[in-house]
């Protein structure tokens, strides 16, 4: 089973994501690559709103692939190349994966591995 500590000793959480994660020895461990605003027939979507949503369910895809739900993700990185959209990646990952609070990263880049890319996301999951 995951614990999920936000230790009183820090900044509180200023979304949903812990500040800790800490999993089993002996669970199953998945790093899912970066997903971005690409649907399977390698559409790009246009726009940061539809790219983020198709990169969250590329995400949530994959961990299915794997067996695994965003129920078991312990560590997301969003990656943005307009920096003040942070509200849009929040929005998704809320809607998309509600009550999942892993700890978290968010950086703003310069760019991504296209130009065409807004947001790309990453995670790894644990499942026991």
């Amino acid at each position: 089973m995951l614990e999920r500590l936000n230790p009183p000793t820090v900044p509180a959480p200023a979304s949903t994501y812990s500040q800790v994660v800490i999993h089993p020895a002996n669970a199953r461990r998945i790093v899912v690559s970066g997903q971005v605003g690409v649907r399977a027939d390698g559409t790009v979507l246009e726009g940061l709103d539809a790219q983020v949503e198709q990169a969250f369910r590329n995400l949530i895809a994959c961990l299915a692939a794997a067996g695994a739900g965003p129920e078991h993700i312990v560590k997301v990185t969003s990656f943005m190349v307009a920096p003040g959209d942070v509200m849009v990646a929040r929005k998704w990952r809320q809607r998309l994966m509600p009550g999942v609070a892993p700890a978290s990263t968010y950086l703003v880049v310069a760019g991504l591995a296209s130009s065409s890319f807004l947001f790309e996301v990453e995670c790894e999951a644990i499942v026991p």
